[in-house]
């Protein structure tokens, strides 16, 4: 399995919505990525997941037209328990769908002002998906510390 590394990480920094929004949800317990490729294909801004396996899903919208372009959306809710909208202190919140999760995010941390609405996932997939993250995370942090490895350096 490979991931490219999300290029907040190749820079060095995530932008700041991004670094808020992590801060928060260590915070509260969660370890979390950016960029993660679920199975769907399609990619979580930030995937996160804490000591029980409760899964939550922030999607980052840098701006109006970002939000409003954005049709996909719905579709992570079928991976994980809680989704989220971030958006910075600029964003008219009133656009956020109610049935959301809302958090407020600038570089230093977040405020969750809506909790989101908790939907189980089915066990399997909840397994399936704290798999991926943990091969996923190992992957880019091999290649973090490694940036000379490439896939054909290991043996067959």
């Amino acid at each position: 399995m490979t991931d490219d590394l999300p290029s907040e990480l190749n820079i060095g920094g995530a932008p700041p919505i991004f670094r808020g929004v992590r801060r928060a949800l260590a915070a509260r317990g969660f370890a979390s990525m950016v960029e993660f490729r679920l199975a769907c294909g399609r990619r979580a801004d930030v995937l996160a997941m804490d000591e029980a396996g409760t899964i939550v899903i922030v999607e980052v919208k840098s701006g109006v037209a970002d939000f409003r372009s954005d049709q996909k959306w719905p579709e992570y809710r079928d991976w994980c328990d809680a989704f989220y909208f971030a958006v910075d202190d600029a964003f008219p919140t009133e656009l956020i769908p109610e049935d959301c999760g809302l958090m407020v995010a600038d570089a230093y941390g977040a405020e969750v002002l809506r909790e989101a609405p908790e939907c189980k996932l089915a066990p399997a997939r909840r397994k399936t998906l704290i798999l991926r993250a943990a091969l996923t995370g190992a992957g880019r942090l091999h290649r973090l510390e490694d940036p000379a490895f490439t896939q054909s350096d290991t043996p067959v």
